[in-house]
């Protein structure tokens, strides 16, 4: 299983950016796809942003044009640049990796989160 952890978040200004790393414990290759979710007090977790391995990205609605997720290396394979943050960003950050096996099926882990919060 691998581990994940995430880092680079922190508090921030209305209008500040924040980019999050997700640190892998091991080499990731069979990458299906990598996702940011979060999940604020009193609320379910929500996917952010999303990146298959063919580079297609998909976002919320509600950080389109401000966030971008983008692929890095087999021991950070996935970041958020968090761009225009405003106070409801404010969230536990979640790194997801689906990754195939060689089973033929996948295997999904998560990280165990970072606190975003941003001051109005």
């Amino acid at each position: 299983q691998v581990q994940l952890v995430e880092s680079g978040g922190g508090l921030v200004q209305a209008g500040g950016s924040l980019k999050l790393s997700c640190a892998s414990s091991q080499s990731v290759l069979s990458i299906k796809a990598m996702a940011w979710y979060r999940q604020a007090p009193g609320k379910q977790r929500e996917l952010v942003a999303r990146i298959t391995s063919g580079g297609s990205t998909d976002y919320a609605d509600s950080v389109k044009g401000r966030f971008t997720i983008t692929r890095g290396n087999v021991k950070n394979p996935v970041y958020l640049q968090m761009n225009s943050l405003k106070p409801e960003d404010t969230a536990v950050y979640y790194c997801n990796l689906v990754l195939w096996q060689v089973t033929g099926g996948t295997n999904e882990s998560w990280g165990q989160g970072t606190q975003v919060t941003v001051s109005s």
